[in-house]
């Protein structure tokens, strides 16, 4: 199939790209450092990143050929020339940040735009999930000696282990997402970390940072109703609602609240994970694992915002991911 069609073509990829550019918003400049200025933005590598994880092709040198072989989506995404195989694996690697700031400015507008219903107030949900690494398991033992025991190969080394109730042990990474409840869930917040490190205290950073959106209520597992992280919320102007705040003898009007954690969040990963296809780590390291979850994330927050916009059913979000995919022509 011929890819190397022209800026105008109504090819739905490429309207992708364009909507995707017209919701970035420019992070303050960062302070100049010495040495070459970089060839290509932060916001070229993002797009990249999109259109890897739209087009499900992760490899550098599959997004290499791409961009040598489209020049219309190469020029979409401003780059002014193909980059290296190997520079795209690298500046891919040091997206999380950028993907973050972009996650949560988005979620910021977006809870000040989509509103609840007159009777409903501003529920926020929050939950982390683990993501599979790739390649064999790197056991404990080995890990505290920094040794790769003979023969084990393709092992992610930056992955971590941690345990759940229902998936038990898992080494990879975790995702920590908030979003709201009402009147469909949506992430307004993320971030990727190593997955051994707790929930909640990257709760609490992000709270003192300002990143974490303060909602009326925020609905949280037990760990979340732990420490500190009540306490800050509340002088933050919120309330958190964990299973520690539930009434132990008779039911009451949190426990039907905090029934829409399960109805929203979990709801929420699924849908995530559904519209991308991207349910587990499919390349190696923290942070280019990190460049494509997280922009998954942000895709769902584009395409949820835009159906919004427009009046359409909020959860049609695959269907337009598809489109993408498929590079579907309109007229």
């Amino acid at each position: 199939m011929d890819t190397n069609q022209t800026l105008n073509a109504p090819d739905a990829l490429l309207r992708f790209v364009h909507s995707i550019k017209s919701l970035y918003q420019e992070p303050p400049p960062p302070p100049p450092k010495p040495g070459k200025k970089r060839d290509f933005s932060a916001l070229s590598f993002l797009l990249l990143a999109c259109v890897a994880v739209t087009l499900r092709t992760f490899r550098d040198r599959e997004l290499h050929s791409l961009l040598t072989k489209d020049d219309a989506l190469r020029q979409a995404m401003e780059f002014c020339r193909v980059p290296h195989r190997t520079l795209i694996g690298r500046r891919l690697a040091t997206l999380v940040p950028e993907a973050e700031q972009q996650i949560a400015l988005l979620g910021k507008h977006i809870a000040a735009t989509v509103k609840p219903a007159d009777e409903q107030t501003q529920v926020g949900v929050i939950d982390g999930r683990m993501y599979k690494a790739q390649g064999p398991r790197w056991h404990k033992n080995d890990r505290q000696r920094q040794s790769v025991p003979l023969g084990l190969r393709n092992v992610d080394c930056d992955s971590s282990w941690s345990k759940s109730g229902y998936r038990g042990w898992v080494q990879g990474y975790r995702l920590l997402l908030q979003g709201i409840a009402f009147p469909s869930p949506v992430p307004i917040f993320a971030l990727w970390r190593a997955n051994s490190i707790n929930e909640a205290k990257l709760g609490e950073q992000a709270l003192a940072s300002g990143d974490l959106v303060v909602t009326d209520v925020l609905l949280g597992d037990e760990s979340f109703g732990k420490g500190d992280f009540p306490r800050q919320y509340s002088q933050a102007g919120g309330w958190v609602l964990a299973p520690q705040q539930l009434p132990k003898k008779r039911r009451s009007w949190k426990n039907d609240l905090y029934a829409y954690r399960k109805e929203s969040i979990e709801l929420l990963f699924q849908r995530v994970m559904q519209a991308t296809e991207l349910k587990e780590c499919k390349v190696k390291g923290e942070g280019r694992n990190g460049a494509l979850v997280l922009s998954s994330v942000w895709l769902y927050q584009i395409c949820y915002l835009a159906n919004y916009g427009e009046g359409k059913s909020l959860g049609h979000i695959k269907e337009l991911v598809d489109a993408a995919r498929w590079r579907i022509l309109s007229g």
